[in-house]
């Protein structure tokens, strides 16, 4: 199986976004990804979690994926929308996009959901914590459950681990990544779960796209959101954001595997080279006033 996860941007910038009126912003996606094969694959198949879905701080007004077949949407078990792509004629290259433009409502702090928190608490191997990350976690929170404190955690692990790319694997452990002081925001959000659900606080990996107005040529993101008082709050380490303003969620899930944009398995191919371009960037908005 080849897991992949798509190259991941800097930590962006501070300058001032300018958002649609009532804190909404419009975001315009375009996601492309290119796998070439030394050689011939046999077959494959590449699960997709490529498209948002609607929920309390975004709404998609069009989204389309551009596959080599036509492929039906499902739904997976933490609720994110899923594709299956199934190629089982000989293949030396695949392309896979997706494109479309969502609202962002950047004022709202949280959103809420039906399902329960409470299998968000279960570690795996990339989010068991060790000594090292327990003791971390205690250090910085005491006895305290709140977002303050898990905002307080978020700073101190982005203190601890320089943003680092390719100082990590896609496999890597959040102990690994945590032990070594170095990743990028797979490892932050890794270690952030082992640490919250450490505490007792469920956790999730969220996947996604993040905009910046310092380049609007960003890759795929990832950040945690927490269950605090009834209700999911974003954390997103590498940037030190504890609001999801300039964030496009595509999929959550207990760590990477569950969320990542595409994962795959092949028969064949040999060697593989990937090429991604995301292009994220706001969307003017023309307002039409009554009279």
């Amino acid at each position: 199986m080849a897991d992949r996860l798509y190259p991941l941007g800097p930590p962006i910038g501070r300058r001032h976004l300018q958002f649609l009126p009532g804190g909404r912003m419009r975001l315009s996606i375009s996601h492309e990804t290119t796998y070439h094969y030394e050689d011939q694959v046999r077959a494959s198949i590449q699960y997709l979690r490529l498209t948002p879905h609607d929920s309390e701080r975004q709404h998609v007004l069009s989204w389309q994926l551009d596959l080599p077949r036509p492929v039906r949407a499902q739904v997976d078990p933490f609720g994110n929308i899923l594709h299956v792509l199934t190629l089982d004629e000989p293949h030396d290259a695949i392309i896979i996009g997706a494109r479309g433009q969502v609202d962002i409502d950047e004022l709202r702090e949280a959103e809420h959901e039906s399902q329960s928190p409470f299998p968000f608490l279960r570690c795996t191997r990339l989010t068991e914590p060790d000594e090292a990350l327990r003791g971390f976690a205690d250090q910085h929170c005491h006895q305290r459950r709140d977002r303050t404190a898990l905002i307080d955690l978020m700073h101190a692990l982005n203190q601890a681990m320089v943003y680092t790319p390719g100082a990590t694997e896609v496999d890597t452990c959040a102990a690994q990544a945590f032990a070594g002081r170095a990743g990028v925001c797979q490892d932050h959000t890794h270690a952030f779960l082992a640490c919250a659900r450490s505490l007792g606080i469920p956790a999730r990996y969220v996947s996604g796209y993040l905009y910046s107005e310092d380049s609007t040529h960003l890759a795929s993101h990832a950040w945690a959101e927490a269950w605090l008082d009834d209700a999911w709050y974003s954390f997103d380490v590498t940037n030190q954001l504890a609001r999801p303003e300039r964030h496009l969620k595509l999929a959550v899930g207990l760590d990477y595997l569950d969320a990542c944009p595409v994962r795959g398995m092949r028969r064949g191919g040999g060697h593989e080279q990937m090429h991604a371009k995301v292009f994220v960037a706001p969307t003017p908005v023309i307002s039409v006033q009554q009279q």
